[in-house]
């Protein structure tokens, strides 16, 4: 499957959850948040939301500073 994820094209195995796609990349789905096709997904709902071919996400890190 092929999804967009910040600007760069990404090919995934299956359909994964949003929660799986994290774990899949590396990510760490603690202080993150996602937005797929420019709609905020709330994390309560990553390991049931599907990522389907052609979506767009967007995923954000939180970054600590002051």
């Amino acid at each position: 499957m092929n999804i967009t994820l910040n600007d760069a094209p990404v090919a995934l195995p299956g359909t994964p959850s949003l929660l799986e796609m994290l774990e899949q990349l590396g990510h760490a789905p603690e202080g993150s948040a996602l937005a797929v096709n420019q709609t905020i997904i709330p994390r309560s709902r990553w390991a049931e939301q599907p990522v389907n071919e052609g979506d767009d996400i967007l995923l954000f890190q939180a970054i600590a500073g002051g």
